[in-house]
């Protein structure tokens, strides 16, 4: 969904609640009537009760009515309760988004909504009881704008390496690209590059059903390189339209320890005429350095020839401080995970600012990745971050749509909401 362009209303648009079909899992009788008059009231219209997790599971499971899209659930239940329901949920990969509701402390909310997207669910939000309406409200209308990681389903189709690599070698991989803005100036500042295959039976394959196999079998290269050419082929053609920002590659920990890497990204990105300066190379904490002599001296040599370097999802990998101590990056990248929490989770907003405050002052710049709402922008902001990345401003897109989407951007949208 693009909410910032010439073309359209910049702020987010409202959920049609009439069309929405709710699952109130609540064992408190006097609790369930009242929420459902709440979400009567706000318009809903095609609402079920439940009193606990078994007898929600086994609606789920009938599978006779329409789907749901939302279930409001309770954790402190008989029989089953909100955290078992939950993780039933995901091993039978039911799409349906959550709103946590509970007395409990704001902290085993948070914790508990932490384990629920680490599951894979769609996760709205928590909202301590007594509920209100303009708090569920504002959850309910988060609905169709909830971004999530790239998730494998408990029934995605699995690939061989194999038929991995014969993808590669045909050149049925390609770079699809999510801008980056300026929290300051609204203007776009970069592009996050991410892989994406596309099968020619199975349609576009997200990196979960690619990267590990590819990971685990040491043949990650051919894919990055890959990528990264096609990336720098496509930046060449935003040049010649007038558009010179950043790309941002992801470089697999992997990688590092062929002492040939850096001069081959080097040549890839030298042979488009392309100034090493543009390239950004993310380096995910997934995976612990492990030939480190090798990986610093990569590292070391990727700057030296002009590259930025950047950690991805930092705070969620190996030895964070450490790395930053060892090699000269100029980004960091914040994991979503944080940023969904900031608004409230005053934990998480602690830890977001100290690392805004470090990252300053090692003159490094932050990305906070996953910014859906424009309470995460406000908050962002508020706390001096850097620069966004999320569904606020825009999904990732293939070539043809990120073009659309450059020619369409107004930035004074994004100053005017981030400051309000």
């Amino acid at each position: 969904m693009r909410i910032f362009s010439k073309t359209r209303n910049h702020g987010v648009s409202a959920v049609n609640v009439h069309d929405l079909n709710l699952l109130i899992v609540e064992d408190d009788d006097f609790q369930r009537q009242m929420v459902m008059t709440m979400v009567r009231g706000l318009g809903v219209e095609s609402i079920t009760e439940t009193a606990n997790g078994r007898m929600a599971l086994d609606i789920i499971r009938c599978g006779e009515a329409r789907p749901f899209d939302i279930a409001l659930c309770d954790l402190n239940m008989p029989e089953m309760d909100g955290m078992e329901f939950l993780r039933h949920l995901s091993i039978e990969s039911h799409d349906i988004a959550i709103i946590i509701t509970s007395a409990l402390d704001g902290k085993l909310l948070a914790s508990v909504g932490r384990m629920t997207k680490m599951y894979g669910i769609k996760l709205l939000g928590s909202i301590e009881k007594p509920i209100l309406p303009s708090k569920l409200h504002e959850l309910l209308a988060k609905h169709e704008h909830t971004e999530t990681k790239w998730l494998p389903p408990q029934n995605a189709k699995s690939y061989s390496l194999a038929e991995i690599q014969t993808g590669i070698t045909l050149n049925q991989f390609e770079p699809y690209f999510q801008p980056k803005v300026s929290l300051s100036s609204g203007e776009i500042v970069g592009a996050a590059v991410l892989a994406r295959w596309h099968h020619p039976q199975d349609g576009i394959i997200p990196p979960y059903a690619f990267i590990p196999h590819l990971e685990a079998n040491r043949g990650i290269n051919d894919l990055t390189f890959q990528i990264l050419r096609k990336s720098a082929i496509a930046w060449r053609s935003l040049q010649r339209q007038g558009h010179e920002f950043t790309i941002s590659v992801n470089l697999s920990l992997v990688s590092l320890d062929a002492p040939e890497l850096a001069d081959r990204i080097t040549q890839i990105v030298r042979d488009q005429v392309i100034d090493p300066k543009h390239v950004v190379l993310e380096i995910t904490e997934s995976a612990a350095i492990t030939d480190v002599l090798h990986a610093l001296e990569n590292l070391a040599r990727l700057c030296m020839n002009g590259f930025a370097l950047s950690i991805d999802d930092y705070g969620t990998g190996y030895s964070s401080l450490q790395q930053l101590t060892r090699v000269a990056f100029s980004e960091l990248k914040i994991d979503q995970s944080f940023v969904k929490d900031l608004s409230e989770n005053e934990s998480s907003r602690i830890v977001v600012e100290s690392c805004i405050d470090m990252a300053h002052k090692l003159s490094v710049s932050i990305v906070a990745e996953g910014v859906e709402t424009l309470e995460d922008w406000d908050m962002l902001k508020r706390v001096g971050c850097d620069i966004a990345q999320g569904y606020l401003i825009a999904k990732p897109m293939n070539l043809s749509d990120f073009t659309a989407f450059l020619a369409e951007f107004d930035p004074t949208a994004i100053g005017s909401h981030g400051s309000r």
